[in-house]
């Protein structure tokens, strides 16, 4: 294999006898979630790769709860999550109208003036004694 670097001078050694296996093998991925305190919800901190469930849990606590105060981990396998599709973005679509929330929304102060005068009223007309 020759580099790239002109620096960089190799021998050309002899191909090995056997085939080489290129690569590393594929471990499933898992995603990593950890609570800081107890009572606290569990955060999503990150993901890795391990051949199985506990193994991945070994390595998220080795990667992931160290670092900082952790008291529960928690490893899914990635492939068992099931989430939305990106085409499907439009049933999180928000009406941004919040109107109805406010009360300038309301018409209210039509009745508020009329109460006012009908009270006015009373009050200035005939009192009894």
């Amino acid at each position: 294999m020759q580099s790239f670097d002109p620096r960089v001078r190799r021998l050309n050694p002899e191909p090995p006898p056997e085939p080489v296996e290129e690569g590393l093998p594929s471990w499933p991925a898992f995603e990593v979630f950890h609570q800081e305190k107890r009572g606290a919800r569990h955060e999503h901190v990150g993901s890795l790769h391990a051949p199985n469930p506990e193994m991945a849990l070994v390595f998220a606590k080795e990667q992931f709860g160290r670092r900082k105060k952790c008291v529960s981990i928690w490893v899914v396998p990635s492939d068992r999550i099931l989430a939305s599709a990106e085409q499907d973005e439009d049933m999180f679509a928000n009406n941004l109208d919040k109107t109805y929330r406010d009360a300038s929304g309301f018409r209210v102060m039509e009745k508020i003036n009329r109460i006012r005068r009908e009270q006015g009223n009373n009050q200035t007309g005939s009192k009894p004694k």
